[in-house]
């Protein structure tokens, strides 16, 4: 461990990181996603960010929530998804992004045949820990 004023500070294997070699999750509050975190505080160290790799299926979701104090970007790669957030609502696909403030209630749904592939970008560092969300109802996001 390499030390900076006083603090420990964690140094990965390797700064570099290939998709498959990251083990795949499940996400709460989501179905048909399968998920790998590609930057974040175990696989290089990251103290500030996360970036997750998804993989939606066809009528996979994120179902109605917020992440108190933690901001979001969905970047579309492939496939085509609906996101929904302050009161607005909009089909995205490959080269487009959208943004959940923190705290804000949104959701994200595949809408086409083929699956979605998305980069998720959380600041601070999500790391799906159940204390850092609040599930919803699509009401909430009207």
């Amino acid at each position: 461990m390499q030390k900076r004023a006083g603090e420990a500070i964690l140094r990965p294997r390797s700064y570099f990181v290939r998709p498959e070699e990251v083990p795949v999750y499940g996400p709460a509050n989501h179905t048909g996603t399968a998920n790998r975190r590609l930057i974040g505080p175990e696989t290089v160290g990251a103290r500030q960010l996360e970036v997750v790799l998804g993989t939606l299926q066809k009528g996979g979701a994120a179902l109605p929530h917020a992440h108190p104090s933690i901001e979001q970007v969905c970047y579309m790669l492939e496939g085509r998804a609906r996101a929904t957030v302050g009161g607005e609502s909009r089909e995205i696909g490959p080269g487009e992004c959208c943004f959940f403030p923190a705290d804000a209630p949104h959701s994200f749904e595949v809408v086409s045949d083929e699956p979605v592939k998305v980069l998720v970008i959380y600041a601070p560092p999500y790391g799906e820990d159940p204390a850092k969300v609040v599930r919803g109802t699509a009401e909430a996001l009207a």
